[in-house]
């Protein structure tokens, strides 16, 4: 049985917080930025586009703090094998974590082996990181969340993530108790995409998430409030 985390004050969430600037506009030295708050802060990770990974690796050496990129994003719809060449790039380039996104379309076309096969051949070219398979929760019914969450256990993923925080909505508590009773208490459920408050993230954490990805980190470990803006 899942035992969610134990989070007694703001703080306590650091570790379980994917620190995230995936903005278009996003320059180098908002990069750096990001970085230096995940060391002090002791976040999980550090999650920027593949542009961005050498970079992160770099100012996070020896840190703890992991390199985590996004592939096939933020849309999925990218044949297999460039989701395999990105993976393998950013891998190169010293992520560790990969976050990917599901072929949405073909999940909900029934193409089920494809949808699987897109996640084993990305998890393989992972090698020992993790990955983490964003499914798009706005986007699909309950029936269908959970025919892609047994699919990434299927196809050996580390975790199921809720959204790219690009599309039409973020993470929910119901969907993350969904996921997380599909897949289990081995698993990771990551829960992305409008969380910007100690609260909110709090609330995931009950419902069964074991990570957080969002931009408003500092604000969560600080109970500070922030300002409106992506909703990642």
């Amino acid at each position: 049985m899942f035992k969610p985390i134990a989070i007694a004050k703001p703080a306590d969430l650091a570790p379980y917080i994917d620190h995230t600037l995936l903005k278009q506009e996003a320059t180098p030295a908002q990069v750096k930025e990001i970085c230096r708050q995940a060391i002090e802060h002791r976040f999980a990770s550090v999650c920027v586009n593949p542009i961005f990974v050498k970079l992160v690796a770099t100012e996070l050496a020896g840190s703890g703090v992991a390199t985590c990129s996004v592939v096939g994003f933020p849309l999925g719809a990218t044949p297999t094998a460039a989701k395999v060449a990105e993976t393998r790039i950013v891998v190169a380039d010293g992520a560790t974590e990969i976050d990917m996104v599901i072929a949405v379309g073909m999940l909900k076309a029934g193409e089920l082996d494809y949808v699987r096969n897109d996640i084993a051949e990305t998890k393989r070219a992972t090698g020992k990181g993790k990955l983490k398979v964003i499914i798009e929760t706005c986007l699909l019914t309950n029936a269908e969340k959970e025919t892609a969450c047994r699919l990434a256990k299927e196809a050996g993923a580390d975790f199921v993530k809720t959204s790219t925080g690009f599309s039409t909505g973020g993470a929910t508590t119901d969907d993350i108790a969904l996921m997380r009773r599909v897949v289990g208490p081995d698993l990771g459920v990551k829960a992305s995409g409008g969380i910007r408050t100690f609260d909110q993230a709090e609330a995931m954490i009950k419902a069964g998430a074991t990570r957080i990805g969002a931009s408003a980190g500092i604000a969560m470990v600080s109970a500070q409030p922030v300002a409106a803006g992506h909703g990642y």
